[in-house]
């Protein structure tokens, strides 16, 4: 197994594989309340039949190249993640997305493992657009999105539904010649 260092924090990018079901269910009650506010992933990761299942689904995403997941574990610990929740290498378009448990928030992971994710997508894939979605109500996430360079493109009104409530989704995004320009200018 690899594992990207994300700094000199001891914070690592690592594949989160269905092996790790346990350690997932585990990470997943510790964050369960920080991220149920505004990602359905903390219901969907339930019981360790659903966290395998979770796990599952992104291997069988990431072997047809369609989807992949990573954990953020910060001195050993697993702490987060980021995955590509939709990549399309054909048509040059992949979704990020993120997740923590409160320990680990304020501390900048999300954005350098985003970053890692990001720099794979348009350098080694091709990739030509990358999309961040996040509640409009999700101010963390809106944050990290700006801190990442990307341009907020639009909200859809009432598209997500959480917790039986209608909430809007704010769409962000990066073309890759903005995102070279960028890690150019910041370098």
């Amino acid at each position: 197994m690899f594992a990207i260092s994300l700094g000199d924090d001891g914070a690592e990018l690592r594949p989160l594989e269905p092996w790790q079901a346990e350690e997932f269910l585990a990470h997943m009650d510790r964050a369960r309340d920080l991220v149920d506010q505004h990602v359905g992933l903390a219901q969907v990761v339930s019981d360790l039949g659903s966290a395998r299942a979770f796990l599952l689904r992104y291997a069988e995403k990431q072997a047809a190249d369609a989807g992949r997941v990573y954990g953020i574990w910060l001195d050993g610990t697993l702490v987060g993640g980021v995955m590509f929740r939709l990549f399309d290498a054909a048509s040059g378009t992949c979704e990020v997305g993120c997740w923590l448990e409160p320990a680990a928030t304020g501390r900048g992971l999300v954005t350098r493992a985003v970053r890692v994710l990001i720099d794979w997508a348009v350098d080694r894939r091709g990739i030509h657009r990358v999309e961040w979605v996040a509640s409009s109500a999700n101010l963390p996430s809106i944050r990290t999105a700006e801190r990442l360079g990307l341009r907020r493109e639009g909200v859809l009104r009432g598209s997500g539904l959480h917790h039986g409530l209608r909430q809007d989704n704010e769409i962000w995004a990066v073309l890759a010649p903005e995102w070279r320009e960028r890690r150019r200018d910041t370098a």
